[in-house]
Protein backbone atom coordinates (compact mmCIF):
# COMPACT_ATOMS: atom_id res chain seq x y z
CA UNK A 1 0.00 0.00 0.00
CA UNK A 2 1.24 3.49 -0.83
CA UNK A 3 2.28 5.93 1.86
CA UNK A 4 -0.06 8.64 3.05
CA UNK A 5 0.21 12.08 1.47
CA UNK A 6 1.56 14.33 4.23
CA UNK A 7 2.71 17.45 2.35
CA UNK A 8 0.93 19.95 0.11
CA UNK A 9 2.65 22.55 -2.07
CA UNK A 10 1.06 25.91 -2.81
CA UNK A 11 2.79 27.74 -5.70
CA UNK A 12 1.84 31.43 -5.21
CA UNK A 13 4.76 33.35 -6.74
CA UNK A 14 2.83 34.60 -9.82
CA UNK A 15 2.22 38.31 -10.37
CA UNK A 16 -1.58 38.09 -10.69
CA UNK A 17 -1.62 40.47 -13.66
CA UNK A 18 -5.25 39.62 -14.58
CA UNK A 19 -6.37 41.41 -11.40
CA UNK A 20 -4.30 44.58 -11.69
CA UNK A 21 -4.42 47.17 -10.22
CA UNK A 22 -5.87 45.28 -7.20
CA UNK A 23 -2.84 42.95 -7.13
CA UNK A 24 -0.19 45.67 -7.38
CA UNK A 25 0.40 45.44 -3.60
CA UNK A 26 -2.02 42.64 -2.56
CA UNK A 27 -1.16 39.05 -3.53
CA UNK A 28 -3.88 37.54 -5.72
CA UNK A 29 -4.05 34.59 -3.32
CA UNK A 30 -5.07 36.98 -0.53
CA UNK A 31 -8.06 38.38 -2.41
CA UNK A 32 -11.12 37.51 -0.32
CA UNK A 33 -13.93 35.23 -1.34
CA UNK A 34 -16.56 36.40 1.13
CA UNK A 35 -14.60 36.38 4.43
CA UNK A 36 -11.53 34.25 3.60
CA UNK A 37 -8.63 34.73 1.20
CA UNK A 38 -8.39 32.28 -1.71
CA UNK A 39 -5.38 30.45 -0.28
CA UNK A 40 -7.16 29.67 2.98
CA UNK A 41 -9.83 27.66 1.13
CA UNK A 42 -7.07 25.48 -0.35
CA UNK A 43 -5.33 25.06 3.02
CA UNK A 44 -8.62 24.04 4.67
CA UNK A 45 -9.30 21.59 1.83
CA UNK A 46 -5.93 19.91 2.49
CA UNK A 47 -6.45 19.90 6.28
CA UNK A 48 -9.77 18.09 5.72
CA UNK A 49 -7.70 15.37 3.98
CA UNK A 50 -5.40 15.09 7.05
CA UNK A 51 -2.49 16.82 5.30
CA UNK A 52 -0.60 18.69 8.01
CA UNK A 53 2.57 20.05 6.34
CA UNK A 54 2.45 22.91 3.85
CA UNK A 55 5.10 24.41 1.58
CA UNK A 56 4.19 27.80 0.12
CA UNK A 57 6.34 28.90 -2.83
CA UNK A 58 6.28 32.70 -2.75
CA UNK A 59 7.80 35.64 -4.59
CA UNK A 60 8.24 39.34 -4.05
CA UNK A 61 5.39 41.28 -2.41
CA UNK A 62 3.83 38.13 -0.94
CA UNK A 63 4.50 38.91 2.73
CA UNK A 64 0.76 39.34 3.35
CA UNK A 65 0.38 35.55 3.01
CA UNK A 66 2.95 34.94 5.77
CA UNK A 67 1.32 37.59 7.97
CA UNK A 68 -2.12 36.01 7.50
CA UNK A 69 -0.93 32.67 8.92
CA UNK A 70 1.12 34.28 11.69
CA UNK A 71 0.23 35.27 15.25
CA UNK A 72 -1.60 38.62 15.57
CA UNK A 73 -1.18 39.30 19.29
CA UNK A 74 -2.88 42.72 19.43
CA UNK A 75 -5.89 41.52 17.43
CA UNK A 76 -6.22 38.38 19.56
CA UNK A 77 -6.10 40.45 22.76
CA UNK A 78 -8.77 42.81 21.47
CA UNK A 79 -11.06 39.91 20.49
CA UNK A 80 -10.47 38.25 23.88
CA UNK A 81 -11.31 41.42 25.84
CA UNK A 82 -14.44 42.06 23.79
CA UNK A 83 -15.68 38.48 24.30
CA UNK A 84 -15.65 37.54 20.61
CA UNK A 85 -14.73 33.93 21.28
CA UNK A 86 -15.76 32.46 17.92
CA UNK A 87 -13.70 34.99 15.95
CA UNK A 88 -10.76 34.52 18.33
CA UNK A 89 -10.83 30.75 17.73
CA UNK A 90 -10.94 31.31 13.95
CA UNK A 91 -7.90 33.59 14.09
CA UNK A 92 -5.90 31.34 16.44
CA UNK A 93 -6.43 28.30 14.19
CA UNK A 94 -4.44 30.06 11.47
CA UNK A 95 -1.39 30.32 13.78
CA UNK A 96 -1.34 26.57 14.37
CA UNK A 97 -0.87 25.52 10.73
CA UNK A 98 2.59 24.14 9.96
CA UNK A 99 3.79 26.17 6.94
CA UNK A 100 7.26 26.53 5.40
CA UNK A 101 7.92 29.34 2.92
CA UNK A 102 10.29 29.15 -0.04
CA UNK A 103 11.13 32.02 -2.39
CA UNK A 104 11.00 31.35 -6.13
CA UNK A 105 13.65 33.85 -7.18
CA UNK A 106 12.69 33.97 -10.86
CA UNK A 107 9.21 33.58 -12.41
CA UNK A 108 10.08 30.44 -14.38
CA UNK A 109 6.73 28.69 -14.24
CA UNK A 110 4.85 26.03 -12.30
CA UNK A 111 7.41 23.31 -12.99
CA UNK A 112 10.19 25.47 -11.55
CA UNK A 113 8.07 26.40 -8.50
CA UNK A 114 7.59 22.70 -7.73
CA UNK A 115 11.30 22.01 -8.26
CA UNK A 116 12.10 24.66 -5.62
CA UNK A 117 10.45 22.42 -2.99
CA UNK A 118 12.68 19.38 -3.57
CA UNK A 119 14.83 19.86 -0.41
CA UNK A 120 11.67 19.92 1.73
CA UNK A 121 9.67 17.17 0.00
CA UNK A 122 12.65 14.78 -0.38
CA UNK A 123 11.44 11.28 -1.34
CA UNK A 124 7.72 11.52 -0.52
CA UNK A 125 4.69 11.76 -2.76
CA UNK A 126 2.97 15.11 -2.32
CA UNK A 127 -0.07 17.17 -3.30
CA UNK A 128 0.01 20.40 -5.32
CA UNK A 129 -2.85 22.86 -4.86
CA UNK A 130 -3.33 25.90 -7.09
CA UNK A 131 -5.23 28.22 -4.80
CA UNK A 132 -7.05 30.19 -7.51
CA UNK A 133 -8.88 26.97 -8.45
CA UNK A 134 -11.62 27.01 -5.83
CA UNK A 135 -13.25 23.62 -5.26
CA UNK A 136 -16.64 23.69 -3.56
CA UNK A 137 -16.11 22.94 0.18
CA UNK A 138 -18.60 20.04 0.10
CA UNK A 139 -16.70 18.34 -2.75
CA UNK A 140 -14.24 15.51 -2.06
CA UNK A 141 -11.92 15.86 -5.09
CA UNK A 142 -8.58 15.81 -3.26
CA UNK A 143 -9.77 13.09 -0.87
CA UNK A 144 -10.87 10.94 -3.84
CA UNK A 145 -7.53 11.52 -5.58
CA UNK A 146 -5.70 10.38 -2.44
CA UNK A 147 -7.81 7.20 -2.34
CA UNK A 148 -6.92 6.51 -5.96
CA UNK A 149 -3.23 7.14 -5.22
CA UNK A 150 -3.33 4.51 -2.46
CA UNK A 151 -4.67 2.06 -5.04
CA UNK A 152 -2.38 2.80 -8.03
CA UNK A 153 0.74 4.35 -6.39
CA UNK A 154 1.13 6.70 -9.36
CA UNK A 155 0.79 10.44 -10.08
CA UNK A 156 -2.80 11.67 -10.28
CA UNK A 157 -3.97 14.81 -12.12
CA UNK A 158 -7.38 16.38 -11.48
CA UNK A 159 -9.43 16.75 -14.67
CA UNK A 160 -12.56 18.61 -15.68
CA UNK A 161 -14.52 18.52 -18.92
CA UNK A 162 -14.46 21.99 -20.47
CA UNK A 163 -16.08 23.46 -23.60
CA UNK A 164 -13.92 23.38 -26.74
CA UNK A 165 -14.05 27.18 -26.83
CA UNK A 166 -12.10 27.29 -23.55
CA UNK A 167 -9.72 24.39 -24.15
CA UNK A 168 -6.86 26.65 -25.29
CA UNK A 169 -6.50 27.92 -21.70
CA UNK A 170 -5.58 24.51 -20.25
CA UNK A 171 -3.30 21.53 -20.40
CA UNK A 172 -5.36 18.73 -22.01
CA UNK A 173 -5.02 14.95 -21.82
CA UNK A 174 -5.32 12.09 -24.25
CA UNK A 175 -6.13 8.96 -22.31
CA UNK A 176 -8.00 5.68 -21.87
CA UNK A 177 -10.85 5.45 -19.35
CA UNK A 178 -10.01 2.47 -17.13
CA UNK A 179 -12.99 2.90 -14.82
CA UNK A 180 -15.68 5.61 -14.59
CA UNK A 181 -13.96 8.96 -14.16
CA UNK A 182 -10.42 7.46 -14.03
CA UNK A 183 -8.15 7.80 -17.09
CA UNK A 184 -4.75 6.26 -17.81
CA UNK A 185 -3.04 9.18 -19.52
CA UNK A 186 -1.22 8.62 -22.83
CA UNK A 187 -0.23 12.21 -23.62
CA UNK A 188 -0.63 15.80 -22.38
CA UNK A 189 -0.86 18.88 -24.61
CA UNK A 190 -0.30 22.36 -23.16
CA UNK A 191 -2.90 24.95 -24.25
CA UNK A 192 -3.84 23.45 -27.64
CA UNK A 193 -5.99 25.17 -30.23
CA UNK A 194 -9.54 23.68 -30.18
CA UNK A 195 -9.04 21.73 -33.41
CA UNK A 196 -5.80 20.20 -32.06
CA UNK A 197 -7.10 19.23 -28.61
CA UNK A 198 -7.02 15.44 -28.08
CA UNK A 199 -10.07 15.57 -25.75
CA UNK A 200 -12.24 17.92 -23.70
CA UNK A 201 -10.53 16.81 -20.46
CA UNK A 202 -8.54 19.72 -19.02
CA UNK A 203 -6.02 19.54 -16.17
CA UNK A 204 -7.11 21.66 -13.21
CA UNK A 205 -5.29 22.83 -10.10
CA UNK A 206 -4.99 19.66 -8.02
CA UNK A 207 -2.17 17.16 -8.42
CA UNK A 208 -0.68 14.25 -6.54
CA UNK A 209 2.92 13.87 -7.69
CA UNK A 210 5.71 11.44 -6.93
CA UNK A 211 9.31 12.49 -6.15
CA UNK A 212 10.67 11.15 -9.47
CA UNK A 213 9.23 14.30 -11.08
CA UNK A 214 12.10 16.32 -9.57
CA UNK A 215 14.83 14.62 -11.61
CA UNK A 216 12.89 15.36 -14.81
CA UNK A 217 12.25 18.99 -13.82
CA UNK A 218 15.95 19.48 -13.10
CA UNK A 219 16.75 18.51 -16.69
CA UNK A 220 13.83 20.38 -18.28
CA UNK A 221 14.38 23.19 -20.76
CA UNK A 222 11.99 26.17 -20.80
CA UNK A 223 8.90 25.53 -22.95
CA UNK A 224 5.86 27.69 -23.74
CA UNK A 225 6.14 31.20 -22.33
CA UNK A 226 9.86 30.56 -21.71
CA UNK A 227 8.86 28.74 -18.52
CA UNK A 228 9.62 25.27 -17.15
CA UNK A 229 6.31 23.60 -17.85
CA UNK A 230 5.01 20.89 -15.52
CA UNK A 231 3.07 19.46 -18.49
CA UNK A 232 6.32 18.83 -20.40
CA UNK A 233 7.85 17.06 -17.38
CA UNK A 234 4.74 14.90 -16.92
CA UNK A 235 4.88 13.88 -20.59
CA UNK A 236 8.40 12.57 -19.97
CA UNK A 237 7.35 10.88 -16.73
CA UNK A 238 4.48 8.95 -18.32
CA UNK A 239 6.96 7.28 -20.69
CA UNK A 240 8.50 5.69 -17.60
CA UNK A 241 5.47 4.97 -15.42
CA UNK A 242 1.66 5.20 -15.41
CA UNK A 243 0.07 8.62 -14.80
CA UNK A 244 -3.66 8.87 -14.09
CA UNK A 245 -6.34 11.51 -14.37
CA UNK A 246 -9.35 11.78 -12.07
CA UNK A 247 -12.42 13.66 -13.30
CA UNK A 248 -13.98 16.21 -10.94
CA UNK A 249 -17.58 15.33 -10.10
CA UNK A 250 -18.48 18.56 -8.28
CA UNK A 251 -18.02 22.28 -8.83
CA UNK A 252 -14.87 24.29 -9.49
CA UNK A 253 -14.46 28.03 -9.85
CA UNK A 254 -11.52 29.56 -11.69
CA UNK A 255 -10.95 32.47 -9.34
CA UNK A 256 -7.87 33.45 -11.33
CA UNK A 257 -10.35 34.79 -13.89
CA UNK A 258 -12.51 37.84 -13.08
CA UNK A 259 -15.81 36.19 -14.00
CA UNK A 260 -14.87 32.98 -12.18
CA UNK A 261 -13.88 35.02 -9.13
CA UNK A 262 -17.33 36.67 -9.10
CA UNK A 263 -19.06 33.27 -9.47
CA UNK A 264 -17.00 31.83 -6.59
CA UNK A 265 -17.92 34.80 -4.40
CA UNK A 266 -21.63 34.47 -5.17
Amino acid sequence: MSEMIKKAIFPVAGLGTRFLPATKALPKEMMPIVDKPMIQYGIEEALACHIKQFIVVTGKQKRAIEDHFDCAFELEEKLRKSGKKRLLEEIKKLNEINIAYIRQGYPLGLGHAILCTKPFVKDEAFAVILSDDIIAPEDTLLKDMMKLYKKVAAPILALQRVPKSEIHRYGVIDGIEEEPGVFRIKKLVEKPEPEEAPSDLAIIGRYILTPDIFEILEKSEPGKGDEIQLTDALNKLLRKRPVYGYVLKGNRYDAGDKFGYLKATV
